[in-house]
């Protein structure tokens, strides 16, 4: 009967440090009895990681042929890490929190309201004014924003910007490829406009002629307007979508589940891609459409720019590439409009 201790069988380099420890050239008895040194895998090289779909984690295998053990309970935690974000959920979430941000929002503007802030003491005044409808809009954002940086990150065991995908590096890296959409989007609404105009006088119009709001219009269009439409649509609608199709598609068929990357995202098919951009981009196109009249040239318009910024969002895996498209678009918009009204000063050739 040997006295020597017997092996920890969740310890793949147990035989490892026996041999080691015997020179390596003696047997060591035990359950893996080894005559060579063995090369000892360090877990951090990440080319040596393997993905199990079953537990939903990247790890070093224990043992050729053989899965890797979850030697603690705590170490179920990290199949939450990699869980597929953000689902509708999520998207529900985010919605309970803009109520929220809708809520507070009046709320500062009853307050500015009773303080006179700009002239205004009504709400009627108050409701067509540009420093109130764009104040109250930021407001809304702020605070829906404020609470998504604090309740998500609790929710996805993850920053708030990586569960986003917001992935920065990789927008710079293109950044002309991404400015070059951004053009053809803008070349595209030019012949839109003089193949189907919209209607003269819309509210868009309006509020372009009031005193300052011009100035106005323009750093919110290439500031704020990008990143939280940017957020609400191609951050947490389009990526819930494409899940929520794929999913589906897992359940009533006999199709793999789908694959997370190495940063734990899923990797959407390309038809749940495809459908998902066409039902982002309509609700997209419908959330401006007041402001255009509800002309049908307009919203075909921007269902076309929402399906660019849907490529842009998927193709690069980052939500920055469709923030950058999305500015630099309205920023063309805006300087061509500039130019034509010299410095917004003959709003009537608009």
């Amino acid at each position: 009967m040997s006295t020597s201790p017997e092996l920890d069988p969740l310890d793949p380099y147990e035989s490892a440090r026996r041999a080691e420890a015997a020179g390596h050239g003696a047997e060591t008895r035990g359950e893996y009895p080894t005559t060579e040194p063995i090369t000892m895998v360090p877990l951090e090289d990440e080319d040596d990681r393997i993905f199990y779909p079953e537990s939903g984690i990247y790890q070093t295998p224990d043992e050729p042929g053989r899965e890797p053990q979850f030697l603690h309970p705590w170490d179920q935690a990290e199949i939450h890490r990699h869980a597929r974000i953000p689902h509708l959920g999520h998207l529900g979430v985010l919605l309970v929190l803009a109520v929220f941000g809708w809520m507070g929002a009046g709320l500062l503007g009853l307050a500015a309201v009773h303080y006179r802030l700009f002239g205004i003491s009504t709400i009627q005044r108050a409701m067509t004014d540009v420093h109130y409808t764009l104040g109250s809009m930021i407001a809304l954002y702020l605070i829906t924003f404020g609470g998504s940086l604090i309740v998500f990150p609790l929710l996805w065991n993850r920053t708030f910007f990586d569960g986003i995908q917001w992935n920065g590096t990789a927008a710079v890296r293109v950044r002309w490829r991404l400015f070059g959409a951004a053009f053809v989007c803008f070349v595209f609404a030019l012949f839109n406009g003089w193949l189907m105009p919209g209607p003269d006088n819309t509210p868009i119009d309006q509020i372009f002629r009031a005193p300052g709001a011009a100035w106005l219009l323009f750093v919110f269009g290439v500031t704020a307007a990008p990143f939280f439409e940017e957020l609400l649509f191609r951050g947490f609608l389009l990526p819930a979508l494409c899940t929520a199709f794929d999913w589906t598609r897992e359940k009533t068929t006999d199709e793999p589940a789908i694959p997370l990357d190495a940063t734990g995202h899923p990797q959407w098919s390309m038809v749940s891609m495809s459908i998902a951009s066409i039902l982002t981009s309509i609700p997209f196109a419908l959330m401006h459409a007041e402001q255009t009249g509800y002309s049908l040239g307009p919203f075909l318009l921007l269902v076309c720019v929402s399906m660019v910024l849907c490529w842009a969002r998927l193709s690069t895996r980052s939500l920055a590439a469709s923030v950058f498209v999305h500015a630099s678009y309205n920023g063309l918009l805006f300087s061509f409009m500039l130019l034509g009204t010299e410095g917004f000063r003959h709003l009537d050739k608009m």
